[in-house]
């Protein structure tokens, strides 16, 4: 029972990381992009 536990809470933690990495990359490329196309409009607008 106590092996079972470790590999559950293993395997947890690991997805809760790997969740973490993934959320952290798409969150700085949308604020990326956005701010990328807040300044395409500003250029659109300057013209």
């Amino acid at each position: 029972m106590e092996d079972q536990l470790k590999i559950i809470l293993i395997i947890i933690i690991s997805v809760s990381i790997f969740g973490l990495i993934v959320f952290v990359f798409v969150r700085n490329y949308l604020k990326n992009k956005i701010e990328y196309l807040v300044k395409e409009e500003k250029n659109k607008k300057l013209e």
